[in-house]
């Protein structure tokens, strides 16, 4: 009895689908305002406090539910505290790149890079080099921050659109990051779906490889139409000024080989971030010398002054004047400072969406969904438009990979399907999807290693664009959808029923 009593209470503190739709329609017409009226500043308050406003709305209808404020409120904090781990490892990267930026690891990455790179060949180049770093060590955030910095600041000498040129860093960075077996996400999907690691990543091929190809080859071709007309001179400019204020070294390079080391030998994230950046303050006190003396100006001794200098660097960032606007803008950034805002935009993104999914909220919308996937194509674009709606709402990667993973898992073996094809759908769009959302973890962290609004390179990421569609249109054409035996499938109805009968 007290359980039916409990059943019924449950039903009645349910949302309506009406009610369910209320704060996300109320937030895309905030954010959609936010970028009408504030532009690219967008992400620096107004979408935090169109996050919040959402969020309140939801709250509101809440209460009107029968839920508690304690209960909503340790949701919204338990919400948040997934995102810690991500917060620690933002805050690193911001010293990271102030102390690499002071080193001379990311000048001398540029400086070569301005050398090497053709603007023909530079962004299909792009987005192999990042596509092999990440795959080495399953990190696109990592990958982003330090490989992806020096391509955008080579972009910027070449003359090239640093808008094309993020969006060639994300696609290959997020390719690799895919297809790593040292990625989380790579671990997480298989890990949800109940399918096993390295025959996801096998599985995963048949859409990755096409989508990746296809990325490369459009990439070509607008590197073969881009004009570059001071290219050189530009080039010549910048590869003196570097000389100039830099001691330009291969020896700079090694924080870079150290930080690629420790991914690959597992190493958790933040503290291999956090000691890279350490390593840079390190080598910025023996190589920069003249540089950390010249930047300080409060002390005459020479101890004070790398210390200062450096512990700016890590909270701070690194600015410089040279007398060249463009490069004191390329090389000018960084610093714990630099990624507060970021963790600003994450901390509401995901109070809006810990409230949503707490209320029931999107379980209601997806359930609707589900009530319209007839065949295998319906269920991989619900899938496809699930995770990526999860990624709009709730605003991190890895609640868009678990959520519809957990949702749509017995839907999958209902019709015959094979564990793997959910969790390659989950990675297909779960994953690469994240990065084009501005108020998204992912697509925030971007923002602020790369310095290029979402909005402004999402049209660029062709790989994280075409895989989604890819995923769906091979389901409805039934190519490469791999499915359980009949003797499987007899087995989980029966324990489906059994279930049920309880």
């Amino acid at each position: 009895m007290a359980t039916n009593i409990s059943k019924i209470k449950s039903m009645t503190n349910e949302p309506s689908i009406f009610e369910s739709l209320i704060p996300i329609a109320f937030l895309v017409l905030m954010l959609s305002a936010g970028v009408i009226y504030f532009g690219d500043n967008s992400s620096y308050g107004p979408n935090q406090i169109a996050l919040l406003l959402s969020a309140g709305i939801a709250i509101i209808i809440g209460f009107k539910k029968g839920h508690r404020w304690e209960q909503m409120e340790q949701a919204i904090i338990k919400g948040i505290s997934l995102s810690l781990g991500a917060v620690l490892i933002l805050l690193a990267v911001g010293s990271l790149i102030g102390t690499w930026l002071l080193s001379g690891t990311v000048p001398t990455l540029i400086y070569y890079g301005l050398q090497i790179l053709s603007p023909q060949w530079f962004y299909p180049a792009s987005c192999i080099i990042c596509g092999i770093v990440a795959m080495s060590i399953g990190s696109s955030w990592t990958t982003a921050a330090t490989i992806g910095v020096a391509l955008i600041g080579i972009a910027q000498g070449l003359d090239l659109s640093i808008e094309i040129t993020a969006g060639a860093i994300i696609s290959g960075a997020y390719f690799g990051d895919k297809i790593s077996p040292l990625s989380e996400t790579t671990n997480l999907a298989p890990a949800i779906a109940g399918s096993e690691l390295f025959s996801h990543i096998r599985y995963m091929l048949w859409t990755t490889i096409p989508s990746i190809s296809i990325t490369i080859v459009i990439f070509t071709i607008i590197g073969f139409n881009e004009q570059s007309t001071n290219a050189i001179s530009s080039i010549d400019i910048l590869v003196n000024q570097l000389d100039k204020h830099f001691n330009i070294t291969l020896f700079n390079l090694v924080p870079l080989i150290i930080l690629i080391g420790l991914a690959l030998k597992k190493c958790p994230a933040f503290i291999a971030v956090s000691l890279g950046a350490i390593i840079g303050g390190i080598w910025a006190v023996i190589f920069q010398s003249e540089l950390i003396i010249s930047l300080s100006t409060e002390t005459s001794d020479i101890f004070s002054a790398n210390l200062i200098v450096v512990w700016s660097a890590l909270f701070d960032g690194f600015t410089i004047k040279t007398g060249n606007l463009e490069l004191d803008d390329l090389l000018s950034g960084g610093g714990m400072s630099s990624m507060l805002n970021t963790v600003w935009l994450i901390m509401c993104a995901l109070t809006f969406g810990a409230i949503i999914e707490h209320l029931g909220m999107l379980k209601k919308i997806v359930d609707l969904i589900l009530k319209s996937a007839k065949s295998t194509g319906d269920l991989i674009m619900s899938t496809v438009f699930t995770c990526i709606g999860t990624n709009l709402i709730t605003a991190d990667q890895y609640i868009a990979i678990v959520m519809p993973g957990r949702m749509y898992k017995d839907e999958y073996k209902k019709q015959g399907l094979d564990p793997l094809v959910l969790s390659r759908t989950l990675e297909d769009s779960g994953t690469i999807t994240s990065p084009l959302i501005p108020w998204n973890t992912c697509g925030a962290y971007m923002y602020s290693v790369l310095m290029v609004n979402p909005f402004d390179y999402i049209f660029y990421c062709f790989f994280n664009l075409i895989n989604p569609v890819l995923a769906v249109v091979y389901g409805y054409l039934g190519f490469k959808i791999k499915t359980i035996s009949v003797k499987t499938y007899k087995n989980f109805i029966q324990k489906s029923e059994q279930v049920e009968t309880i």
